[in-house]
């Protein structure tokens, strides 16, 4: 029961952390600290895309479902919940893309938008 609790929360953690990274740039327009967060996050899920790397978080949530008797994730946690379900496997660089500029735009609003506070 513990480790389908775990395999739970850190799927519903995992999906909280994309959103953070696509629209966490957003928050830095009220919240101008919670950019470097932002960058963080944002520079991990680049180094996903471009190199490859797991995710502690696939890693756990899989281990979990092993230790509950289920099938581990059989692909990353992206390309089992969200490409292929939420848009098809065959946009998958235009929704890189449109998540690149929107993370973009993010910044670039809220670096008008300091300035302009600034004086």
């Amino acid at each position: 029961m513990g480790y389908r609790i775990l395999a739970e929360v850190t799927m519903a953690v995992h999906f909280l952390f994309i959103a953070f990274v696509v629209l966490g740039g957003f928050l830095a327009w009220r919240w101008p600290k919670v950019v470097w967060l932002h960058l963080l996050a944002a520079g991990w899920g680049l180094c996903i895309v471009l190199f490859g790397l797991n995710c502690p978080l696939t890693y756990v949530e899989d281990r979990a479902r092993e230790r509950t008797g289920e099938a581990g994730l059989s692909r990353g946690f992206i390309d089992t919940y969200l490409t292929g379900v939420i848009y098809p496997e065959r946009c998958l660089d235009e929704v890189r893309l449109l998540i690149a500029a929107v993370v973009v735009f993010s910044y670039a609003v809220a670096v008008r938008r300091w300035r302009v506070s600034r004086g």
